[in-house]
């Protein structure tokens, strides 16, 4: 019996340092030279949010995030359509990079502290911020949101730009876009507070709101890369092409083109 239980320790072990070796713990991304020997370039981007990823009526990815990766896949393979996207959940972002399942990650990610921990961030392709949406006629600017109800999403990153900025304002929270907007449909809110980004698909979508010319933050959103001296040369081309794009006026171009402030 001794011998048994030894044996059976010993096999669970062996066991476990097998399944261990194939956890997404050990699973690496590819490197510059092995996108570039595959000739694809693979990133996940989303489809469902106006003007950055969404699917036109045909069902095709377009937005401004579509618009990078392509041309990032030009600049690293040489040709615009040697690209893969895949659309990703924003719980999933950052785990496609962790587990090598993407190259890249174009998908509104915006660079904080914490997450610089665990990816590589590029130099920003677009600053967000906190802003709002209305269709009150009587609200044009800041300042006339104060003695309002402004709808927040719970929990989110915008509620303390809004307590800051306008302290008397009373803020609604609402679990999801849609519920804010009817929210804001039956009059239980004058605004909605939220992404720059995210304003803009909504009011390309619905035209009867608008957006207020105010900025509360600022937000860098970033290509997401893998984490590691290996993938230094990625970092580079990548960081190199948004420094070009930004000083020959694509990117700005590309920003405008997709109505985004």
């Amino acid at each position: 019996m001794g011998f048994n239980r030894k044996f059976f320790s010993f096999s669970f072990v062996v066991a476990w340092v097998t399944l261990s070796l194939v956890t997404p713990a050990s699973v690496f991304s590819a490197e510059l030279n092995e996108i570039q020997q595959r000739g694809e370039l693979i990133v996940a981007v989303k489809d469902n949010l106006r003007p950055l990823g969404f699917r036109d009526v045909s069902g095709n990815l377009q937005g401004l995030e579509i618009d990078i990766a392509k041309r990032l896949a030009e600049e690293l393979l040489g040709k615009p359509d040697a690209v893969v996207l895949q659309p990703v959940k924003n719980t999933d972002r950052l785990n496609r990079v962790l587990e090598g399942k993407v190259d890249l990650v174009i998908a509104r990610v915006t660079a904080t502290e914490s997450r610089s921990r665990l990816v590589d961030f590029s130099r920003p392709y677009y600053l967000d911020g906190t802003g709002f949406v209305t269709k009150n006629a009587s609200i044009r600017q800041l300042k006339d949101l104060t003695p309002k109800a402004i709808a927040v999403i719970n929990g989110s990153s915008t509620i303390p730009v809004v307590k800051h900025n306008l302290p008397t304002a009373k803020l609604v929270g609402v679990d999801s876009y849609e519920q804010a907007r009817a929210l804001l449909e039956k009059g239980g809110a004058d605004a909605f507070a939220g992404d720059n980004s995210v304003l803009t698909g909504w009011v390309q979508e619905y035209p009867q709101y608008r957006m207020l010319p105010a900025r509360l933050s600022a937000q860098a959103l970033c290509v997401v890369m893998p984490k590691g001296l290996q993938y230094a040369k990625l970092y580079q081309r990548v960081n190199e092409a948004i420094a070009r794009w930004q000083e020959s006026g694509w990117l700005a171009e590309r920003i405008a083109t997709w109505g985004l402030p």
